[in-house]
């Protein structure tokens, strides 16, 4: 295993990190199974702008043996939440230009409900919890960027956590 590669595999549940370029249709073969009736598929790519400026590449970076171990857990708790026949993930670390993808998730199951769902809670928790990193590249400056909506629903968690303290205070 490269120091800028990592691939672990447990079962059903597949991660990689890697310098490499994705591939979505390798992640869905992957997780392609007889008694699966779907196949769930998320890719994030580059977009070409940030905060109305023109963007010119990402670059990720990541404690690599760390985030794979992370991404597989993520895929063994989709896995125990949901009753998936397979769920990979894969993050890109080094520069990813426009257009191309920086993560890429395949999740499988019987219904697709329960496909789709897995598929999404698992980018919402990688975003929010897997320990790789993103700096943007874009006209005139760049900028080590962290997940907004991941802030958002922390403020939002401590402002009920907040409400609810104050709200058995005043009861109590």
């Amino acid at each position: 295993m490269a120091a800028d590669r990592a691939v672990l595999q447990e079962g059903s549940c597949y991660a990689e990190v890697t310098s490499d370029p994705l591939s979505l249709q390798r992640l869905a073969d992957l997780v392609a199974d007889d008694g699966a009736g779907a196949v769930a598929t998320f890719t994030g790519t580059t977009r070409n702008s940030f905060q109305g400026k023109k963007t010119e590449h990402l670059e990720y970076e990541a404690y690599v043996p760390m985030a794979a171990k992370k991404l597989l857990e993520l895929c063994r708790q989709a896995c125990a939440r949901w009753p998936l026949c397979g769920a990979a993930i894969a993050h890109r670390t080094g520069v990813v230009r426009v257009g191309e993808a920086s993560v890429v998730i395949a999740c499988s199951s019987p219904h697709r409900r329960d496909a789709l769902e897995a598929c999404h809670w698992a980018i919402d928790e990688l975003k929010a919890s897997v320990p790789i990193w993103k700096k943007e590249f874009f006209e005139g400056g760049e900028v080590w960027k962290e997940n907004e909506e991941w802030r958002a629903e922390q403020r939002r968690l401590r402002d009920e956590a907040e409400q609810q303290r104050t709200g058995q205070q005043q009861a109590g």
